[in-house]
């Protein structure tokens, strides 16, 4: 069974997560010719509104409105998902399936406990994807071969962190907010009969504008989406930099 190399794989703890944080990013490397993947751990069975059903439902639509090559559900258990043996195995799979050149994770702290525990759970998984004797098998039940991402950048999400890099998504702003609208049952819908929350008013859309204008004034451009590093960020042409 063959399965596209990616030059981006974007991992989130939950549906929406990544259109919330990073699909900006995501438009504008598919724009420029690159293969972006997304791959969410759970099915954010434990949110107050929609059910597993209807977010399946709305990551495929954010899917569609964004063009993404490939988005897989892992299917852990949201809220209770480890760091541990048995989810690094399957995260461990889902890199060499797709041999990302970059991978995006979470937040490395946050408000929801489900995004760091999700972000050091993808920082492991990229480091022990690279020992060859960690041994791992396709679908197909053919040996998988070790694969370790060049770069893990975490994006920012609910807490502000400072950020190591900005990305100019300011062509692609309009296509964010689509693809985060996109998750009907998440957002402001005023005809909805479900329980308010913190993310389902109009005032969370004015919140998510207002922190890409932070960031993009950092840089010189309207809107932008912050990533951190835990490594140094290089560069071989100090020119192509903002």
């Amino acid at each position: 069974m063959t399965f596209p190399k990616l030059d981006i794989l974007a991992l989130a703890a939950h549906p929406d997560d990544v259109e919330l944080s990073c699909s900006g990013t995501l438009a504008l490397q598919m724009a420029l010719g690159y293969k972006v993947g997304i791959i969410d751990f759970t099915q954010g069975e434990l949110g107050t509104r929609g059910t597993p059903e209807t977010r399946k439902q709305e990551a495929a639509d954010a899917s569609e409105i964004l063009k993404i090559d490939v988005r897989e559900n892992l299917g852990f258990a949201d809220g209770f998902f480890r760091n541990d043996q048995e989810h690094q195995i399957r995260v461990i799979e889902a890199l060499r399936r797709y041999r990302p050149t970059i991978v995006l994770a979470n937040a490395i702290s946050d408000r929801h406990i489900d995004h760091g525990r999700a972000a050091q759970l993808a920082h492991d998984a990229c480091f022990l994807s690279g020992l060859c004797k960690i041994h791992t098998k396709e679908m197909d039940g053919s040996e998988q071969q070790a694969w370790r991402p060049q770069n893990v950048y975490h994006y920012l999400q609910d807490r502000y962190l400072h950020p190591d890099l900005i990305v100019d998504i300011t062509p692609y702003w309009d296509t964010k907010m689509e693809a985060i609208k996109a998750f009907k049952t998440q957002f402001f819908n005023p005809e909805s009969p479900e329980p308010e929350t913190p993310i389902s008013s109009s005032e969370f859309f004015k919140f998510i504008e207002g922190r890409a204008r932070e960031l993009g004034r950092l840089i010189g451009v309207t809107y932008g989406e912050g990533f951190i590093k835990n490594t140094p960020i290089g560069t071989i042409n100090l020119l192509g930099l903002l």
